[in-house]
């Protein structure tokens, strides 16, 4: 577990890589940024 570790989070953010433990994109960050613009 760690930079040299492909199949953890922080080895794909080391290798700039993405896949299971680090998809491209989030939807919880997405979800959150509609619902603070729906607020204002």
């Amino acid at each position: 577990m760690g930079k040299g570790d492909m199949k953890s989070k922080r080895g794909k953010i080391h290798n700039g890589t993405f896949g299971k433990s680090r998809p491209r994109k989030n939807q919880n960050i997405a979800t959150k940024k509609e619902q603070s613009q729906a607020t204002k």
